[in-house]
């Protein structure tokens, strides 16, 4: 009778370890360097500067709309690369199973996980698989590395935010955690919340390729937009003004927001990109970014001005001001 469920064997090291990579991973991952089976892959000849990060996935539920731990991990993974400017090129990926995990659910996420990585242009080179007593882990967790290729003299980092700079974002906010929020708590909205998980690496290929006047590139994944433009006010040094109108959202996710009692400004992200501008530029950008597939409700949202202590404002719809803070505390946890 064949194993259906993930058994402590299958972390072992030996033949169920062995079956478990070739029916699965492989099977989905296949490339010339991951069929090598080596310990470690052994990469082209890099002439650049490298990106490097790492970052491990809990999310809960594991299958949510919109996407799931796999390819969240692979779109979460681009995007940091991304982020800094490179071309995302390589990925790892090390899994931790719990002991009867279906196998038939770990196939769906190492399908998953390989249809991201196509879709982004990327390779899974190697990977490791451990394997947890029962009630040891929750069914999967996911860590994913990955290194990219960044052209020399670009500089995109939290540090580079200029006065006078807009900023931009590729559509509306929100969509991640509070899809995966009402998804796992079982909520219905009568509405269609979809993750706006994906891979950001061609939108910020098209906007790099077309300006070299953007100087901050920022994912608001964990703490939504407030934190991330919260880090770049204190690393940069400067503050930011956003206006409460220009922030798109969708109308299912402000009501669910205002039903759940959340601030959508410090709700997770998983496709979203601000970009920081200088101001001649920011209409030829905003241009570019509605071009590409992920970017048609681009808009800019905001300007960065001079301050004696970086902070973030918010011009309110009514015309007040009132100050977002860093996220404190977990808002929503096992959101990524």
């Amino acid at each position: 009778m064949e194993i259906q469920k993930i058994t402590l064997d299958h972390g072992s090291g030996g033949q169920a370890s062995q079956e478990l990579i070739r029916k699965i991973f492989l099977k989905h991952f296949d490339n010339e360097l991951l069929a090598r089976m080596d310990d470690s892959a052994v990469l082209p000849s890099i002439h650049s500067s490298i990106a490097m990060t790492t970052d491990s996935y809990v999310v809960d539920p594991i299958f949510f709309p919109g996407g799931d731990i796999g390819s969240l991990a692979v779109h979460g993974t681009v995007n940091d690369l991304s982020m800094q400017g490179a071309t995302p090129m390589y990925l790892t990926a090390g899994i931790i199973l719990e002991e009867g995990f279906p196998l038939d659910q770990l196939d769906r996420i190492a399908r998953s996980m390989a249809e991201s990585a196509r879709q982004a242009a990327v390779k899974i080179v190697a990977g490791d698989t451990k394997v947890v007593p029962r009630g040891h882990a929750d069914k999967i967790f996911i860590n994913t590395s990955g290194i990219g290729l960044v052209p020399d003299g670009l500089d995109v980092g939290a540090h580079n935010a200029k006065p006078g700079d807009l900023i931009l974002i590729n559509g509306p906010i929100a969509d991640h955690g509070i899809t995966v929020l009402t998804h796992r708590e079982g909520l219905d909205l009568q509405s269609e919340l979809t993750s706006d998980s994906a891979p950001l690496n061609s939108l910020v290929a098209e906007i790099l390729s077309g300006s070299d006047k953007i100087h901050v590139l920022r994912d608001p994944t964990r703490g939504g937009i407030a934190s991330a433009l919260n880090e770049i006010a204190e690393q940069s040094g400067i503050s930011i003004e956003l206006f409460e109108d220009k922030i798109p959202i969708r109308k299912e996710v402000q009501s669910a927001c205002e039903i759940l009692g959340l601030d959508p400004l410090y709700i997770a992200n998983e496709g979203k990109a601000l970009v920081f501008v200088a101001p001649e530029d920011a209409d030829n950008v905003l241009k570019l970014m509605r071009e590409n597939s992920l970017g048609k409700n681009s808009a800019i949202i905001g300007n960065v001005v001079e301050d004696n202590a970086p902070r973030v404002l918010l011009r309110t719809r009514v015309g007040g001001t009132r100050i977002v803070a860093m996220l404190a505390g977990e808002q929503l946890p096992r959101i990524c």
